[in-house]
């Protein structure tokens, strides 16, 4: 069903959704108002039918779901968690892990309990996720392993980070957390992917409600998201909303090019009472090792949260520019550098990198495409880059439009 484009949210009912947001409890597993508000303002007005017949809910349309997901004040929960991520990356033996987690392990001065490692693990394969929450000050996720679990817990002031299988420890505070990746830099659950889904909303995008479901036993709307343009990676996202309490129970996103999805991610179980208040104690368990965050370097070595991406990258990258708009953005940067290794550069370097990418040419030059399912870059002869979530023959174009 094509959405109805409505321009009757006013800058005044906008601004009566963001107060009732300042009035409502800060909780770690909601989703953002201040996201959601952008989405408020931008999308259709389509009301939702149950299709199916199952689960029977009342009518809503698409800004009404938002406004009750916005509005949700959850901040009390545990359950579990199932994530599915197919990017398509290639199989590069176990090295892409070691990539993603900028190399840190057990040995020298890093920890295998550190965040900055583990949580990077999600972003390929199937993983099941056990969480809770008592509030903005007590969470818990833990990462189920095949004979190990891996947990991140935030009870106050303390944050641990306790891996089971190589009995290490990983310790810091809340103050000194600033430069350090955590769970949020790493979106896991519908809510968190949810958050970041509705930053991209805007008048390229059609929102409406699509039926109903249920999901972990509970009746859900499904919110759909989809580019109204042709030439995004992005094919459509899909959140079932729990009718009850506002809170997104499954995210879906599935690529242009058809096929599985990208990202899945649902609550196979959840419970909205109160969690046991053992659930955030923890207490390093004898003979762990464990490492504080000031004695491995901390902010200093861990990846950096980039609170202005812009800005970081225009000083380290030659300035940042962002071609295009909306789910057809291209971002693209000068590295300053001669472009990729050739073929015959000593080593084989230059032919394995040839080996994974795609040559490509036009009026911007020449240069290869490395692809996945759903983000792609073009790194150009001349050490320019481009990259978005967009397919390689958007990335030409924005490439050559730069020219």
């Amino acid at each position: 069903m094509a959405p109805y484009e409505s321009d009757s949210t006013t800058a005044a009912e906008a601004g009566g959704l963001r107060a009732g947001r300042h009035r409502r409890r800060a909780a770690r597993y909601v989703v953002p108002g201040a996201v959601l508000g952008v989405a408020a303002a931008t999308i259709g007005l389509v009301p939702a039918l149950a299709d199916s017949g199952d689960p029977d809910l009342p009518e809503m349309t698409a800004q009404q779901l938002v406004e009750k997901m916005a509005e949700s004040d959850v901040d009390q929960l545990s359950g579990t968690v199932k994530i599915t991520t197919d990017l398509g990356l290639p199989d590069l033996g176990g090295l892409e892990s070691g990539l993603l987690s900028g190399g840190s392990h057990s040995d020298g001065d890093g920890s295998a309990a550190d965040p900055s490692s583990k949580l990077t693990e999600l972003v390929t394969g199937t993983h099941t996720l056990r969480v809770a929450a008592d509030g903005p000050d007590r969470q818990k996720v833990s990462l189920l392993e095949n004979a190990a679990e891996y947990s991140l817990i935030h009870d106050g002031k303390d944050v641990w980070g306790y891996d089971s299988g190589s009995n290490e420890v990983y310790h810091s505070t809340v103050s000194d957390r600033s430069g350090e990746l955590t769970k949020e830099d790493v979106p896991a659950t519908p809510e968190d992917l949810t958050a970041q889904a509705l930053k991209a909303v805007d008048d390229t995008t059609s929102v409406t409600v699509d039926g109903t479901a249920q999901v972990a036993g509970r009746d859900a709307y499904r919110l759909l998201i989809e580019p109204k343009r042709s030439g995004s990676t992005v094919g459509a996202i899909s959140v079932a909303v729990d009718a009850e309490t506002g809170l997104p129970l499954k995210f879906t996103l599935t690529p242009s090019s058809g096929g599985a999805a990208v990202v899945d991610a649902g609550f196979t179980q959840v419970s909205f009472a109160k969690p046991d208040a053992k659930t955030f104690d923890f207490t390093p368990p004898k003979g762990a090792k464990v490492t504080e965050a000031d004695e491995s370097g901390g902010a200093a070595q861990a990846p950096k949260r980039a609170q202005k991406p812009d800005e970081d990258l225009a000083g380290n990258l030659g300035g940042l520019t962002v071609l295009g708009e909306g789910w057809n953005s291209v971002a693209t940067f000068d590295t300053g550098g001669e472009g990729l290794p050739t073929a015959g550069d000593d080593g084989g370097l230059g032919g394995f990198l040839d080996s994974l990418g795609s040559k490509v040419s036009g009026g911007f030059g020449s240069g290869t495409v490395f692809s996945t399912r759903l983000v792609n870059a073009l790194i150009t002869d001349d050490g320019k880059v481009y990259v978005g979530t967009v397919t390689k023959e958007e990335l030409v174009k924005a490439a050559d439009a730069a020219k």
